[in-house]
């Protein structure tokens, strides 16, 4: 047996799910992985100059043991986060201590803990074999996953699954992730396969519709409302076009900003009007490496202003960290909110403290998203409401490029991979419902 008679099986309009669960399991399958013994390799270079093409590697790798509430599925397509970057050029840790760490959680856990990783967190495909325990998935179902990856023996992750003391990022602190032709999930990952979208279209939205949905919408975050001033920051980027969408469709008004014209063309695409576009309009909130400017937070907050008719900003999307941040507390209305999601300039912030306490502004953290909240995502994107951002496939062979276009931002919205499925457009199951948000769904790829 071999991952081509899974495909073939997949791919047949007569397969039934005992026909699927009846597939004998190929002894290995090919996969995106980081090497442990090259986690040095990049030692001396400057972030910007470490190329994820040098250390992902297209490798066979063995198919890992199923366990007890786990799910075995034949991955179809998949796409590239910032973390699979992040994994590529080994910072601002290796993955392989997270590896380390988790194997010694438990003897089952300790498959993870290899001299590889199969890296990943998002993917789209079709389910082989449930674990013990698994009630609510077959094999033969189309599925999505989101990376939430949780143990739940403590009661800390019980209220929200994301504070879970065992909590990890699937594909990133675990092994077996979605850039790869099968992935090991935990079946409290797994979604419905929105019907309407091919294969690549719905791997797309995974880890960052639901980091959006988290950050802004959910009562976890900041609780958007209507009417609602919204600060995005990057808002035609992964992260950001879901923002922006999200705000859209919850009546808030999102105020784009954006590094080029281009960009700004993609968020009007989208419906937004209020844009700033901060290469064009010059903005350096930094003086040099260690002195910010607060004169171009002030003109920063008037240019904002200007937008929304005088009104400052209720919520800000803050996920490029250091560069950013002393902008985002500042321009922020009293008793606004700043949530947080990643730090993708720097983890070190700084920002003038007397702007948060006597302004009683919050700054929230937040982290991908719980089970529920990525099924709410999720459920959006089935209903047509909240559209992927695919702007380029690539091929599995190819995924170094991506990685590397990701790095250094080349890239609009999200960035898709082909595992299994061997060419694009496949997978859509109604076609009736995809006619209606054709321009939507293709909007990235028009531009």
């Amino acid at each position: 047996m071999t991952v081509k008679d899974i495909l073939d099986a997949i791919q047949s309009p007569d397969s039934t799910p005992a026909d699927i669960a009846a597939l004998p399991l190929p002894e290995s399958y090919r996969a995106i992985t980081v090497h442990k013994d090259e986690t040095e390799m990049f030692a001396g270079l400057e972030t910007r100059d470490k190329d994820p093409r040098k250390s992902i590697h297209l490798d066979d790798v063995p198919v890992p043991e199923l366990g007890p509430g786990e799910a075995l599925v034949a991955v179809m397509a998949s796409s590239v986060n910032y973390n699979s970057v992040w994994t590529s050029i080994f910072e601002p840790l290796s993955t392989f201590g997270f590896l380390e760490r988790y194997g010694r959680v438990s003897d089952l856990a300790k498959r993870h803990d290899l001299p590889y990783h199969v890296i990943g967190s998002d993917l789209a495909g079709v389910v082989l074999r449930t674990g013990p325990g698994v009630n609510a998935w077959q094999a033969g179902d189309e599925v999505v996953a989101h990376c939430l990856s949780v143990e739940l023996e403590s009661s800390d992750g019980h209220n929200d699954t994301m504070l879970d003391p065992e909590q990890r990022i699937w594909g990133f602190e675990t092994n077996f992730g979605g850039l790869a032709e099968i992935a090991l999930v935990k079946s409290n990952q797994l979604m419905p396969k929105p019907d309407h979208l091919s294969w690549e279209e719905a791997a797309a939205p995974g880890l960052v519709n639901s980091t959006a949905y988290r950050q802004l919408v959910s009562r976890n975050g900041a609780g958007m409302k209507q009417g609602d001033n919204v600060l995005i920051w990057g808002a035609s980027g992964g992260l950001g076009s879901y923002a922006t969408q999200f705000a859209l469709a919850g009546g808030a008004n999102p105020i784009c900003v954006v590094s080029s014209e281009q960009k700004a063309d993609i968020c009007r695409a989208m419906g937004a009007d209020a844009i700033i576009d901060r290469s064009a309009e010059g903005y350096r909130f930094w003086k040099d490496e260690n002195t910010q400017d607060p004169k171009e937070w002030k003109r920063f907050g008037k240019r904002i202003r200007e937008l929304t008719g005088g009104e400052d900003i209720d919520i800000v999307f803050e996920h490029p960290g250091r560069e950013t941040f002393g902008a985002s507390v500042f321009v922020t209305r009293k008793g606004g909110t700043i949530t947080t999601c990643a730090s993708t300039s720097g983890y070190m912030h700084e920002y003038d403290n007397r702007y948060l306490w006597m302004s009683l502004k919050r700054i929230i953290g937040s982290h991908f998203a719980n089970y529920r909240e990525a099924w709410e995502a999720n459920r959006l994107i089935a209903k047509g409401k909240i559209h992927p951002t695919l702007s380029k496939v690539y091929s599995l062979e190819d995924t170094g490029q991506a990685a590397y276009d990701v790095h250094r931002n080349l890239h609009q919205g999200k960035v898709g991979v082909l595992c299994l499925a061997p060419e694009e457009g496949l997978g859509v199951r109604d076609q009736a419902k995809r006619a209606q948000h054709l321009d939507a769904i293709n909007r990235f790829r028009n531009i």
